[in-house]
């Protein structure tokens, strides 16, 4: 009955000259463009396309391909439901890829135009992350392995007696032993090298000289110099990695053999790129150890061609394919004296590429809510903007002749599409269009921008959307929106889950906050939420909310306001210090500092935000703990989290609940045993959509609640 009565409403609307508005249905019709790959020639673009089959409960991700000069995106993968991470050979006619088509993840290759694939590998821990070395002789990638296991064999039998075994107990004596929603097995993600035309693979990283294994590098966490010879990679050295941010450079030799040590800071590094003359090596790096908000810098080091040609000392094994080749040069580091190119830029470096000729890199930054693509010299100067627009940027790439550049564009009203720019000039042209259909069906609004003065007289940027049909002359109710983080940001960005599209086309003014702890305001401005949390950024929030409240058109008795991670730590903070809203909705939301910081798995963070751990500050856990305000609880509230949820363990919701509950202040409680931090599934987002939706019209749109019952907020009560 609900499809159908959306439907006659859909066909209403259209006879009108209107869109419907976008609803979490319709959200799921939207293609997820992500993975762009420009072709070493130039000629195409290969990437992913993530789609969402409702039914099945599952979002298959496939791989296409575009011309750089225009056409119509081809699909060239069919098996399989998940497809990802295409990476060209160097002679542009082949594609290596991830493909889960034979039972699980492994590496395989196919032709350019998808025809003729073919498995590499078949590790019963599976593979990952895959690059193509710039000679075309090999694979690299990540598998996560015992690490006392020399081969597959070994690995393969683990595995097997692990799943047979009648005991599932789990045995720990060092943290971390969970992340994010997943517990810490005895496997490791290890680097491999292998064939480009199959073979053995050989571990790289199975730890040298007390160095831990390679362990929690990201899929862009390492990279192959352009002979082909080395890999430099990130890794933790730290023993106790629950504790540390701390991260470093390595390289080895491609055909294995002990690791150097690059760089030796207090903070992170991470993302190193060579330059395509092998002259430099790029990365992005962070100053203070602890501090995971830290402004990333573009940095460099120097890697020079010795005089002589020669070889440092005897491979570990023999080459991995026996072929002609010219005696290979030895490099030397230049290590000791790295160039941060960005010093000057107080804005985190989030992305960057090489121009073809090494002489210059292309990055982008966090700046305002939006995302521009800039370059800068490899010998430092001044910074430019190439390409900017009120949208966020990224995925940038380069022809080989420098002539054009391909990158991803996204807003608040459009999602992710690929472009390309002429270095000639002109307008961009855009080579996918895959979300027109479902934009031309629904209506979305532009973000709108307003700054108001927030804690110290401080400058508070935040984002608008109008409701449909929105008339300026009619009151509407508003939604308040808290992002996560605390150091996070709303952006000119498409999101799925928190898409304030969606809450705008249920009815509602949304407004979306960048208070204090926000990023791409400065690092002063970012670092201004530690050791506060619940002071400078509410301060800033309530007066974003005095000045929504007086805008002609809006409604200030009918106000909601909703957040997740830090965002529900906002929502529980709020509950105990305002009764200006008719309702609230926490999801993943921290509520008591103490056993959140005893429960969480990454120590660094509360150990930086609160000046040490709970029984080193107790004071400070004390002050800005929701728990320690419940009294003060009156107002309606939605308390949703994921069981699988690690990062905020679902106690902290359960905690929550019980104090609305025993309070008497009218509350919900949504879980989801399937899920972690976020909502992914689709039957579980639509559910949690269509929850918080409902949750907030009961509230914010139902008729007025008597002051007999349940403890309601001032704003809930009647007029005396």
């Amino acid at each position: 009955m609900c499809r159908i009565a959306g439907l006659l409403l859909a066909a209403t609307l259209a006879a009108w000259g209107q869109k419907p508005p976008l609803t979490v249905r319709g959200l799921m019709e939207f293609q997820r463009i992500g993975e762009p790959a420009l072709a070493p020639n130039g000629s195409a673009v290969a990437f992913t396309v993530q789609s969402v089959d409702i039914e099945k409960n599952s979002k298959p991700k496939q791989i296409f391909t575009v011309a750089v000069l225009g056409g119509i995106p081809r699909r060239i993968t069919w098996a399989g439901d998940n497809n990802f991470r295409p990476r060209w050979s160097p002679d542009s006619r082949r594609i290596a890829f991830i493909s889960d088509r034979g039972g699980s993840s492994q590496i395989w290759i196919m032709d350019a135009d998808g025809a003729n694939p073919s498995q590499v590998t078949n590790l019963a821990t599976e593979a990952d992350g895959v690059l193509f070395s710039p000679d075309g002789r090999n694979l690299l990638f990540t598998s996560e392995v015992y690490p006392d296991c020399p081969n597959e064999s070994c690995n393969k039998q683990r595995l097997e007696a692990e799943k047979a075994s009648p005991v599932k107990a789990r045995i720990y004596d060092s943290l971390l032993y969970r992340h994010w929603d997943q517990w810490t097995t005895k496997r490791r993600k290890h680097l491999f090298v292998v064939p480009a035309t199959g073979g053995t693979p050989i571990d790289l990283t199975p730890g040298y000289n007390n160095v831990p294994p390679f362990s929690l590098g990201g899929p862009d966490d390492y990279a192959i110099s352009p002979d082909g010879k080395e890999v430099c990679y990130v890794m933790k050295p730290d023993p106790n990695p629950a504790v540390s941010t701390n991260s470093e450079l390595y390289v080895i030799s491609i055909d294995g053999g002990e690791p150097v040590r690059l760089t030796q800071t207090e903070g992170a590094e991470n993302s190193p790129l060579y330059s395509p003359d092998g002259n430099y090596l790029a990365y992005r790096s962070q100053a203070r150890g602890g501090y995971e908000s830290d402004r990333w810098r573009l940095t460099v080091i120097r890697r020079q061609p010795v005089e002589t040609p020669g070889v440092t000392s005897p491979p570990a094994s023999p080459p991995l394919l026996q072929q002609s080749a010219p005696p290979p040069v030895e490099w030397r580091w230049d290590a000791e004296t790295p160039t941060s190119l960005t010093e000057s830029l107080d804005r985190p470096v989030t992305s960057f590429a090489w121009s073809p000729d090494s002489s210059r890199l292309f990055f982008t930054t966090e700046d305002r809510g939006r995302s521009a693509i800039q370059v800068i010299s490899v010998g430092g100067g001044p910074i430019r903007v190439a390409v900017a627009g009120e949208s966020t940027l990224g995925d940038q790439q380069f022809s080989p002749d420098g002539r054009t550049m391909v990158y991803t564009d996204q807003s608040g009203s459009r999602p992710t599409e690929i472009f390309a720019a002429s270095s000639s000039g002109g307008a961009p042209s855009q080579l996918t269009r895959l979300n027109q259909s479902a934009l031309d069906r629904y209506h979305v609004s532009a973000f709108e921008e307003f700054r108001v003065e927030g804690a110290g007289q401080a400058s508070v940027q935040s984002f608008l959307v109008h409701p449909p049909g929105f008339d300026e002359r009619k009151k509407y109710p508003v939604l308040f929106l808290i992002h996560g983080g605390p150091q996070g940001a709303w952006e000119q960005s498409w999101s799925y889950r928190w898409n304030p599209q969606v809450f705008a086309g249920a009815g509602y003014v949304v407004v979306m906050p960048n208070p204090r702890g926000s990023t791409g305001f400065g690092q002063r401005f970012t670092d201004e939420i530690n050791a506060d949390w619940g002071g400078k950024a509410f301060d800033d929030i309530m007066a974003v909310v005095d000045h929504v409240s007086r805008l002609p058109y809006v409604d200030s008795t009918r106000m909601a306001a909703a957040g997740a991670s830090y965002g529900g730590y906002m929502i529980n903070w709020m509950l105990g210090h305002t009764q200006r809203f008719k309702a609230m909705v926490s999801h993943a939301g921290v509520f008591d500092l103490p056993s959140e910081a005893m429960e969480t798995e990454e120590l660094w963070f509360p150990k930086w935000e609160f000046q040490g751990m709970p029984w080193e500050n107790p004071e400070m856990y004390r002050r800005w703990s929701p728990s320690q305000y419940v009294k003060d609880f009156f107002t309606p509230t939605l308390v949703t989290h994921g069981e699988q949820d690690f990062r905020v363990p679902y106690g902290q919701g359960l905690q929550l609940f019980t104090a609305l509950q025993m309070q008497e202040v009218p509350s919900k409680l949504l879980l989801f045993p399937d899920e972690g931090h976020w909502i992914g599934k689709p039957r579980n987002s639509i559910l949690w959509y269509e929850t918080v939706i409902g949750w907030i019209d009961r509230w914010v749109k139902g008729p007025v609640v008597s002051q007999t019952g349940p403890r309601l907020p001032e704003s809930n009560r009647p007029d005396e």
